[in-house]
């Protein structure tokens, strides 16, 4: 078993146009800072979405928990582990 207890890192999502930080735990849980942002979202994040949407003239939505960038980081932490 690892010694660690969580690892992180940030990267551009090209989702939702922002840097976000992935978090994978000793249990290899996964989580991403921006999903709870960008899926429960307020009248200050729904119209920053609005406007970034507008401006890349693309439709920005976070893929939640099925987000491959979080799966991809997440199975890269697990074969690290298994070597």
């Amino acid at each position: 078993m690892t010694d660690w207890q969580k690892t992180a890192k940030t990267i551009y999502c090209d989702a939702v146009d922002d840097e976000v930080t992935i978090l994978i735990f000793k249990n290899l849980s996964a989580r991403c800072t921006g999903r709870k942002k960008y899926t429960e979202q307020n009248d200050t994040t729904l119209n920053l979405i609005r406007e970034k949407s507008r401006k890349m003239k693309k439709i920005l939505k976070c893929e939640g928990e099925n987000c491959p960038r979080v799966t991809e980081y997440r199975d890269k932490i697990s074969a690290e582990e298994a070597n």
